[in-house]
């Protein structure tokens, strides 16, 4: 297999998940699902807008930079049979099994297997449902986030195939609720809904403890109970489409939108629902990702105009002050991700960037990955174990989702030999 001058990797959103350690054949796989990686080609151009001059930036450079030439090794999982190919809107870890999102359908892949296998595909029946927007998982149920303003929760079963079991809004909280006048809200000039249902595609979902968040293109924000999955509190956020949403440890919740601005939300003392409690405005144009570290100090943004912002948590305060921006990536910011010490990036230029902080609070760029062909829209990732320990200090397996209908799967390790930034290596996890 081809060694790449520039070794490619992606991230996962939960620092903690882990994969037992599993093989990587560096040879075409004989299974209809799998084969090796294409080599890239130009990229048409994507609308990016400028970046942010007027930020510092959190980059400093390797004084001995890891040698470019370092062995990996990645294959290429290639959806069902399909007339088109379709991007990868969303990509999931749920050990042992990865959710792609692709159209209305969404795949599922073994990875205890080597070369991973297709082992069911769910949705695939109901175009109707329009594109899948984001998968997460709560109390071993699957959430997915639809084109057609709705979210529908999936029961794994035995034989690893998946079971709708609710659809939200539900028909009973939509009954309980449409008796009542005061519940419908207008949307437009002469069409009113139940405010408990999204108008427009529902862009994201996060969870934590026994709450669901949903965004929407319809700019509004709100929050499920997740034992009964009733609509409980909803509010128009901003001023134009929601594109991510994040939720931290202690419940604080992250919006970020096209109106270039990320709103936090937070219950106050005494209260019972969630308020606004800041908003962030440094972006020159539409957030398009977001992500927060392991422990909810530092929160990433990522937008059109090319650059991540690093916002660090104030003692003070319940919300973030902008600390700099990370640059090189040469069009827009579609989707971040973080594991441990290491960010994530995935653009409209095709490439993935990894990023890692140092003690002295700055970021360097590891080493950037051109693999795909059309922008990388989706990430994900997990350490990978063996016996219980991560190997080599820090290997990451990680899964990159295109607008070319392709997942690049990689494995790459970070050790670090000292406690500063130039002492850090990258290598093979074999």
């Amino acid at each position: 297999m081809k060694v790449r001058s520039w070794l490619s990797t992606f991230s996962t959103a939960d620092s903690t998940t882990q994969l037992p350690l599993t093989p990587l054949s560096s040879t075409t796989s004989n299974s209809s699902d799998i084969t090796t990686a294409t080599s890239s080609s130009s990229l048409t151009s994507y609308n990016s807008l400028q970046t942010l001059p007027s930020l510092p930036s959190l980059q400093t450079t390797l004084s001995s930079p890891p040698p470019l030439s370092l062995p990996t090794t990645h294959l290429t999982l290639t959806l069902p049979s399909s007339p088109h190919r379709h991007t990868i809107t969303s990509l999931a870890l749920h050990y042992p099994l990865l959710y792609a999102a692709s159209n209305h359908q969404i795949s599922v892949y073994d990875l205890t297997i080597t070369n991973y296998t297709l082992v069911s595909t769910f949705n695939a029946d109901d175009p109707s449902s329009g594109s899948v927007k984001s998968i997460t998982f709560l109390n071993g149920k699957i959430l997915t986030a639809h084109q057609d303003c709705k979210i529908r929760v999936w029961q794994l079963t035995a034989d690893k195939q998946h079971k709708l079991v609710a659809t939200l809004p539900t028909v009973k909280d939509r009954l309980r609720r449409s008796v009542f006048p005061k519940n419908y809200v207008k949307v437009r000039r002469h069409e009113k809904r139940l405010w408990i249902e999204h108008d427009d595609a529902v862009s994201g979902l996060a969870v934590n403890g026994d709450l669901i968040c949903s965004v929407s293109w319809d700019k509004c924000l709100k929050i499920w109970r997740a034992s009964d999955f009733r609509c409980v509190q909803s509010v128009k956020a901003h001023d134009d489409a929601i594109n991510a949403v994040v939720v931290s440890g202690d419940g604080t919740i992250y919006t970020g939108s096209a109106d270039r601005r990320i709103k936090v939300w937070g219950i106050p003392y005494g209260e019972r629902q969630y308020e606004p409690i800041a908003t962030l405005e440094k972006h020159k144009s539409a957030v398009n990702a977001l992500a927060l570290n392991g422990d909810g100090t530092i929160l990433f943004s990522g937008a059109c105009d090319r650059s991540i912002l690093v916002w660090d948590r104030e003692d003070s305060a319940n919300y973030m002050m902008v600390a700099g921006a990370l640059r090189g990536h040469s069009k827009a910011i579609l989707c971040l991700v973080t594991v441990s010490d290491l960010l994530f990036s995935g653009s409209a230029d095709r490439t993935v960037r990894i990023w890692q902080r140092g003690s002295d609070g700055k970021f360097c760029c590891l080493t950037v990955s051109d693999a795909h062909e059309k922008p990388v829209r989706s990430l994900a990732a997990a350490v990978v174990v063996d016996g219980g320990a991560a190997v080599g200090g820090g290997g990451v397996r990680v899964f990159s989702g295109s607008f070319d209908g392709e997942i690049k799967v990689w494995e790459v390790g970070v050790s670090k030999i000292s406690g500063n930034l130039d002492s850090n290596c990258l290598k093979l996890v074999s």
